[in-house]
């Protein structure tokens, strides 16, 4: 193994008891994350936005290839040409393309095909997965990218709620409307719609649980 391009790695030691307090006082703040789908129009600052896709970029991707790309629609006429394709295919949807079982477990969130939210939420963050890259006409691959972009995801949610904003993760299905209305190329597939923005005043949330640490976990030691 080579290490000729290396560089040393940057690292603030931190003692087993300040780790303990560290992770304790983010699960008490991350554990309050919910999914929202009432949004105020309050604006919010395009910098934050530019901090919170550079924190989902820093996430690990296959052979570092960092196949994604994030659109940010803060344009009204976008917005509304998103509302339109989304609630059509949304509409379907619900009028036969979904299961019973599938209907009957979304009861608990009391959705439907409307989705005033892509229009009122300020912002709509569209997480987009490069199937390959393309420079210059010629494709290079990319590696794990379902798994890279769910990783990017996942770490743009958790900056979002950091900024003291709440999102959805809206996957409207399917999403290809998404590719035309922002004129997307052909490498790129669209992976998750997720608005962003301050919570309604008189925002609402289902009356669920997490599963317990028990329930998720299996420790071997």
């Amino acid at each position: 193994m080579t290490t000729e391009n290396f560089i040393p790695f940057e690292y603030d030691q931190v003692e087993q008891k300040e780790s303990l307090e560290r992770v304790k006082s983010f699960y008490s703040d991350i554990n309050k994350r919910r999914s929202l789908r009432v949004f105020s129009d309050k604006p919010v600052d395009r910098e934050v936005i530019e901090y919170e896709i550079k924190s989902a970029g820093t996430a690990p991707s296959g052979a570092h290839k960092q196949p994604w790309t994030f659109c940010a629609v803060s344009n009204p006429e976008i917005k509304a040409k998103i509302r339109e394709a989304a609630e059509k295919e949304e509409y379907e949807n619900y009028h036969g393309r979904m299961s019973e079982d599938w209907l009957e477990d979304l009861k608990v969130f009391g959705t439907d095909w409307n989705k005033p939210f892509l229009e009122i939420a300020p912002w709509l963050i569209i997480v987009f997965r490069k199937t390959y890259d393309l420079e210059d006409g010629i494709k290079s691959k990319n590696y794990y990218v379902q798994e890279s972009v769910g990783l990017a995801a996942g770490m743009l949610l958790t900056a979002i709620h950091r900024a003291g904003l709440v999102s959805l993760t809206h996957t409207p299905s399917p999403m290809n409307f998404l590719s035309k209305v922002l004129n997307r190329p052909e490498n790129e597939k669209p992976f998750l719609l997720i608005p962003v923005g301050y919570p309604a005043d008189d925002a609402e949330v289902p009356d669920i649980q997490r599963k317990p640490l028990e329930d998720i976990s299996v420790f071997y030691e």
